[in-house]
């Protein structure tokens, strides 16, 4: 039986999202262009992200349209060596941004922590709300 392995929340997590002239691009964005440099196939990297192929089309295209220079070229119809390959713009674009999230996760490092320690744990956050509404009403 297979089972799905879940992503481990951390307490606090900082999620970079830069907001340029021509678009934004974050961190899916930045997934699906490893996915691609990884499987070499935009079918297969939308695959990989459980997103749909016209959705994994339609960033790609943001992409290529957000900047001077295409991030990736796609020859659709070619599967035995690769339909979508990154240009080495995209390539740079995947370690600019993955250098500018370690120094910003640098940066607020300590900040996170404090936040962490701070927030309500998930499950007494759910809770909460009744909780109050409880109180409410034995006041009442």
């Amino acid at each position: 039986m297979a089972t799905t392995a879940r992503r481990a929340t951390p307490p606090a997590q900082l999620i970079l999202r830069i907001e340029l002239a021509g678009g934004r691009l974050g961190h899916g964005k930045v997934e699906l262009l490893e996915q691609i440099r990884d499987s070499r196939s935009l079918a297969a990297a939308a695959r990989a992200m459980g997103m749909s192929y016209k959705r994994a089309w339609e960033l790609l295209g943001a992409m290529n349209e957000m900047f001077e220079q295409p991030v990736a070229h796609t020859h659709p119809g070619r599967n035995l060596a690769g339909a979508t390959v990154l240009t080495p713009f995209g390539e740079h674009l995947i370690a600019l941004y993955r250098a500018l999230e370690r120094r910003a996760l640098r940066a607020t490092a300590a900040g996170l922590a404090e936040l962490a320690a701070a927030s309500r744990s998930r499950r007494r956050a759910r809770r909460a709300p009744a909780a109050v509404a409880s109180k409410s009403a034995a006041r009442a």
